[in-house]
């Protein structure tokens, strides 16, 4: 089963590192193009190489870990999904400009973290994602967790906890099958309504929940 990642930023490149440290194939990509990548792919070695977005999009398993605000570029004009499974890698949080006003917003609570959350108004993130890919099925998953440790699932004697969820059985048991082969405990939270909302950064129950399955 072919992999595609969607995104070079720190979530798409850590589980690209994540990928590597087994051996596991996958496509990454960004915006700038291929080129841009090369330091990347040659720090990740051969299993990991670059591509367009339009190449890794076309794997049967795509992670899209870009930012909420930005997948009408990154995901637009791209061909239809076909039932291929897409993993939403998305929450509903705004990256602010250290300098802006908002990031000294003191009625923000996330501000001291470079953040503040969008308000979408009822939804959960995934329920806005899946408009931008219509006919694909969608699994969450790698967004509850800091990305700086998303390259290292297994830790301390143990494994990293990883949730996903997801409407489709059949899909999120291929998103299992990765993420115990790249060496995470997966823990299957239900479907979107339901884990999405409890995994969702930043007010998700089990948001930044970092447990280790020993």
């Amino acid at each position: 089963m072919s992999i595609g990642i969607i995104g070079s930023g720190g979530l798409g490149s850590n589980v690209a590192r994540a990928l590597a440290r087994k051996g596991l194939s996958a496509t990454i990509s960004n915006s700038r193009g291929p080129a841009s990548l090369a330091l990347l792919v040659e720090e990740l070695g051969p299993s990991i190489k670059a591509g367009t977005v339009a190449q890794a999009a076309s794997a049967d398993v795509v992670l899209v870990a870009v930012r909420l605000e930005g997948l009408a570029k990154a995901l637009g004009g791209l061909p239809a999904w076909h039932g291929r499974i897409v993993i939403d890698g998305t929450n509903p949080v705004e990256f602010l400009d250290p300098d802006s006003p908002d990031a000294k917003d003191p009625t923000n609570p996330l501000a001291a973290y470079g953040i503040k959350a969008i308000d979408l108004v009822g939804k959960h993130s995934s329920e806005v994602f899946r408009e931008f890919v219509p006919g694909a099925r969608v699994v969450k998953a790698f967004n509850h967790l800091d990305v700086q440790v998303l390259s290292q699932p297994e830790v301390s004697g143990g494994q990293r906890v990883q949730f996903f969820s997801g409407d489709d059985a059949a899909a999120k048991a291929e998103v299992r099958k990765i993420l115990e082969a790249i060496g995470y405990f997966a823990v299957d939270l239900g479907s979107l309504d339901v884990g999405g909302r409890l995994a969702q950064l930043p007010f998700g129950p089990l948001a930044a929940t970092n447990f280790i399955k020993i």
